[in-house]
């Protein structure tokens, strides 16, 4: 059974950055897709950014390009990192890590994915 763990969340100021991390552990597969999703209070959950583990091909939601980074652990394609910077008020959020079988591509709902960690929480002040 999968089981992805989130750590690295936490409060900052408005323009600071922050680092999220996801352990994944106990997949089957040799390649997946492992993603970023957000949901502040009373919203929906976002599909932030994925990579393929294999390939390394990255997709990033228009919201973060520019500011956000996902990448994987070179030597161990179940590390996920989600680089955080010029963080806004509205990036305040709890982040999950997601993942599913196969490719990224296409996969930004929530129902794309079978396994969720428990969520980090992000605070971002004005």
């Amino acid at each position: 059974q999968l089981q992805l763990v989130e750590s690295g969340g936490g409060s900052v100021q408005a323009g600071g950055s922050l680092r999220l991390s996801c352990a994944a552990s106990g997949y089957p597969y040799s390649s997946f897709c492992m993603a970023w999703f957000r949901q502040a209070p009373g919203k929906e959950r976002e599909w932030v950014a994925a990579i393929s583990t294999e390939s390394g091909t990255i997709y990033r939601a228009d919201s973060v390009k520019g500011r956000f980074t996902v990448s994987q652990d070179n030597a161990k394609n179940t590390l996920l990192y989600l680089q955080m910077n010029s963080l806004k008020a509205e990036d305040t959020a709890m982040y999950y890590c997601a993942a599913a079988g196969a490719t990224c591509y296409r996969r930004t709902r929530r129902d794309d994915y079978n396994y969720w960690g428990q969520g980090t929480q992000v605070t971002v002040s004005s």
